[in-house]
């Protein structure tokens, strides 16, 4: 961790300052050799991807004029990682004296380096893995209209929030629970290439504080490699359920007796909640279990049935496509995606229908008594508490910075 400081100085009005003796030295100094046969001279130029940018654009700027070259760009498949142009990625470019393409790196979306060269007349393109660097990451905001406009204004990546309101989802319901004034602080792990972010790790620690109520959650590895979040004194932060199949998404329908049917045009029971999100939005398994079906039947359309432990299960309905991995038998972690969101089956659009089982009984998943997961056992607790000694020392510190500027909507 690195910290930096600014420190501002001043004279006082009609101060004399004391004049310093100077004197001038002259001296010629020899010029290198320079070689006759001399190759053309190589510039290289870091650019960095703003918004709108195209191919043709990022590199008119860092001095490329090469026809050739923008053709290979534009239809070799190796170069085709070039065009997912994310803003604020850094690109290095070597041009010639003529502005020709000599070599072009940068790191792809999934962290490998790509080297594009020039070579036997043409261009060349090859992948390496970089070494990486991994830094602990402090950061706090306060919510002042959502739980992801705050993490914006701290400079949050999206990956670590999710992660942060999964750890707490068995507690708090961030659709509706959430409101102005809440804090929250991360520590998380961010993984550097070249000096340059190549995407967020694990979240280490994290704070929330939601109506003036401080959950705390702490990453721990047990002996057997497993990992998972606990409390300060030990308790699983969480529950064996989460809230929600998806993360931070809007309740359209509800758990009710009698239900208006948008398809059927008569009343009926609406045994589930109704999730409404884009197609294509990843659904998530809400705890470990076992596929038991996974088809299409009836109104569900696309559907997957989960048997948990217990009498648990859980149903997940209208998708538009499962995983790749998922089959009858199938095991999965909680927070998995199994699926992602359509509108087949009985759905006038595209939603997710969620149905929470106890005894193959439809309960109100959001007022249903869930299990907890399992704690710290009492001869680990010594161990957890001596191995979270320095994530509580950097909660605290992440703790006390300032606030972000404020995130809102107006």
């Amino acid at each position: 961790m690195s910290l930096s400081a600014v420190a501002a100085f001043g004279t006082a009005p009609d101060t004399v300052l004391e004049t310093v003796p100077t004197r001038i030295v002259e001296r010629i100094l020899p010029l290198p050799p320079i070689k006759e046969d001399a190759d053309a001279v190589t510039y290289w130029r870091e650019e960095r991807i703003q918004r709108g940018d195209t191919i043709g654009s990022l590199l008119s700027r860092a001095g490329v004029n090469d026809g050739p070259a923008m053709q290979y760009l534009r239809a070799d498949p190796d170069a085709r990682p070039l065009y997912q142009l994310r803003p604020g990625r850094a690109v290095q470019v070597a041009v010639d004296e003529e502005g020709q393409l000599v070599a072009l790196r940068f790191i792809t979306n999934t962290g490998d380096r790509l080297v594009i060269e020039r070579a036997d007349g043409g261009f060349r393109a090859a992948r390496s893995v970089p070494v990486e660097e991994i830094r602990t990451t402090l950061r706090s905001g306060e919510i002042d209209s959502s739980l992801f406009a705050a993490a914006d204004a701290a400079g949050i990546p999206d990956r670590v929030i999710g992660a942060l309101s999964d750890v707490f989802s068995g507690e708090i319901d961030f659709y509706h629970d959430v409101q102005r004034g809440d804090r929250f602080s991360v520590v998380y792990e961010m993984r550097y290439v070249d000096g340059e972010p190549a995407g967020a790790g694990r979240v280490l620690a994290a704070e929330f504080v939601n109506r003036g109520m401080p959950h705390r959650a702490f990453y721990w590895r047990d002996a057997d490699g497993t990992g998972n979040y606990y409390t300060d004194i030990g308790r699983n932060a969480r529950n064996a359920f989460l809230r929600s199949p998806m993360e931070l998404t809007r309740i359209t329908s509800g758990f009710t007796m009698a239900r208006f049917h948008p398809v059927l045009q008569d009343w009926r029971e609406h045994k589930g909640v109704d999730y409404a999100a884009p197609q294509g939005t990843p659904v998530r398994v809400t705890a470990d279990g076992v596929v038991t079906y996974a088809g299409w039947q009836n109104g569900y359309g696309n559907v997957i049935f989960i048997r948990h432990q217990g009498a648990y299960s859980t149903v997940y309905g209208h998708m538009s496509r499962f995983a790749d991995d998922i089959k009858v038998g199938s095991r999965v972690g909680q927070g998995d995606t199994i699926g992602f969101v359509g509108m087949t089956g009985w759905a006038t659009g595209p939603h997710l229908h969620y149905e929470f089982r106890v005894g193959d009984q439809p309960v109100d998943p959001m007022s249903a008594a869930v299990p907890n997961a399992s704690p710290l056992s009492a001869e680990r607790l010594p161990e957890f508490r001596a191995a979270i000694l320095p994530l509580v020392d950097s909660l605290a510190l992440a703790r006390s910075l300032p606030s972000t500027a404020l995130a809102s909507t107006e």
